[in-house]
């Protein structure tokens, strides 16, 4: 159940105060605050890796930040931040994987048509195979 101090805005539950708060029932918020195990690559306070439970290629990581924001159409002012973080993030992952040389993808998918199947943003970072375009 969603405290009562939270408020629904267009999907995303915010403190009345504007801030961001984690989502009971979100899968992603769970491994984000250690409630639910997963294969940590990298944390920090701002954002959390991990590997895929269902891989499509050999290297599949998932970065999600520790706030619950639904997808890209809930980032908002001052959110710049937190998306290139993000994104160097995904960088460093393949570099350190060795795929930095022969290529990776970096993803967000968003909403049910993109293959958005859990409401927490978050960036597949996939290589080690041939990837294909257009995707999908």
């Amino acid at each position: 159940m969603i405290p009562p101090r939270l408020v629904c805005s267009r999907g995303l539950w915010r403190s009345q105060s504007g801030g961001r708060e984690q989502v009971e029932d979100c899968i992603f918020c769970k491994i984000a605050h250690g409630q639910v195990e997963s294969q940590i690559v990298y944390q920090d306070e701002h954002l959390v890796a991990f590997d895929d439970i269902n891989p499509q290629a050999p290297m599949h990581v998932l970065i999600i930040p520790r706030v619950h924001i639904s997808s890209l159409l809930e980032l908002g002012d001052g959110d710049e931040e937190l998306v290139g973080r993000a994104h160097r993030l995904a960088a460093r992952i393949a570099r350190e994987r060795g795929y930095d040389r022969r290529g990776f993808r970096v993803v967000a998918n968003c909403g049910q048509d993109a293959g958005q199947s859990v409401p927490h943003l978050h960036f597949h970072v996939i290589g080690g195979r041939a990837l294909q375009w257009p995707p999908g």
